[in-house]
């Protein structure tokens, strides 16, 4: 796939980082308590991503109330996710409804052969055709690129820091360094969680052309991603609190709805609620002024920028 080792290479870059910074914490914990109990926190964390890693799709299908449909039940379903798997070279991955009216998809599972593609009941409702599959095409790169499981374990690193945070805080040692100890961990969790969020940006950018090359316009997952983003701006909120949990799976984050239509109504410019070629093609020329504080909340967020994610859609028409 196009560029794919760009993405590998970030990912095992970060991942590198999170490592030595786990890595830090610890040498420093060790030298503060000398050989002892602190092989705790990396048998902790071993515990942690372990625990994410074969729990982990059963929480999902819990949390968002996942059946999973037959052949019989869905057919276009299955008949979409079997062309794209094909082209992709991947297994045909299980497919579930979940039957939220947030409309939205994801994709989890521990490996390729376990791998599974959900859509939402309020996806269904509101996309054609074309753009549930340029949609299920973003998730079968995810499944495709494997990125599921550097995500899991990713974000299992983090929370090592956060242990050693609490446990040093907290602590009854006659010296300050404990506390020092413990602000310094909670420091490296703080930074954990950004590279964390980092892996996650830039996983949905490479699963977004992942999309295209599995034979989808651009211009449908553009036109897929505003409609899911006006739904869940005019979704229920009650609706919005019970899945925000998960919105990291999800191919936006449904949390930034009104900011993210704000954005996105600015490309509709016939306003007939789609984004046609010429439309998402206007971003190749037009140079994005992003304020600071959109570049600072996108650090902070699970999903690209919305307008930096349908520049790099136009790019690829």
């Amino acid at each position: 796939m196009k560029g794919l080792w760009k993405l590998q290479l970030r990912l095992w870059i970060a991942m590198a980082l999170l490592f030595a910074l786990v890595y830090a914490v610890v040498i420093v914990v060790a030298s503060f308590l000398g050989i002892g109990y602190f092989q705790v926190y990396p048998a902790l964390g071993i515990i942690i991503v372990a625990v994410q890693y074969w729990l982990g799709p059963k929480l999902v299908e819990w949390s968002m109330k996942v059946n999973y449909v037959t052949e019989e039940q869905a057919p276009d379903l299955h008949r979409i996710v079997r062309d794209l798997a094909a082209i992709a070279n991947i297994p045909k991955p299980k497919i579930g409804v979940s039957e939220t009216p947030v409309p939205n998809a994801f994709a989890f599972g521990r490996y390729k052969r376990d791998g599974r593609v959900c859509v939402t009941r309020g996806l269904l409702n509101i996309l054609r055709e074309d753009e549930v599959k340029a949609v299920l095409g973003h998730e079968l790169g995810h499944i495709k690129h494997n990125d599921m499981i550097i995500t899991t374990i990713a974000s299992g690193i983090p929370l090592i820091c956060y242990y050693v945070g609490i446990s040093f805080l907290f602590s009854r040692r006659d010296n300050g360094a404990g506390v020092i100890i413990g602000i310094l961990a909670w420091i490296a969790y703080f930074i954990g969680q950004l590279i964390v969020l980092f892996i996650s940006r830039v996983r949905e950018y490479y699963a977004d052309q992942a999309s295209v090359e599995f034979g989808n316009s651009p211009d449908k997952l553009a036109s897929a991603l505003y409609k899911l983003v006006y739904g869940a701006s005019q979704s229920d909120k009650e609706a919005i609190k019970e899945v925000k949990g998960s919105s990291a799976l999800f191919l936006n984050d449904v949390g930034n709805s009104d900011f993210d239509i704000h954005e996105l109504s600015q490309i509709d410019t016939d306003g007939d609620g789609n984004i046609s070629p010429s439309e998402l093609a206007q971003l190749k020329y037009r140079k994005l002024n992003l304020s600071t504080w959109t570049k600072f909340k996108e650090a902070f967020s699970t999903h690209p920028n919305m307008l930096k994610r349908m520049e790099r859609l136009s790019r690829l028409l």
